[in-house]
């Protein structure tokens, strides 16, 4: 249950990060390139999801199952 509550919070944070930055692309005209670090940090939570993924694979955390089966 806590991984499943990991993982949400995860892709809540990278959706964030991702309208975050395209509001900064979109609306800010300064130079401080919050665009630029608002995507850097989508691209960080992304890999550390996918990390995160794989240990809790390998560590028997989460186990696939048959899609409709």
């Amino acid at each position: 249950m806590l991984v499943n509550l990991l993982i949400v919070v995860f892709l809540l944070a990278i959706l964030g990060s991702l309208f975050a930055g395209g509001y900064f692309v979109v609306r800010d005209p300064s130079s401080k390139r919050r665009a630029f670090w608002a995507l850097s940090w989508r691209v960080g939570l992304q890999l550390a999801l996918l990390l995160f993924l794989i240990l809790a694979f390998t560590m028997g955390w989460i186990k696939p199952h048959a899609l409709g089966g």
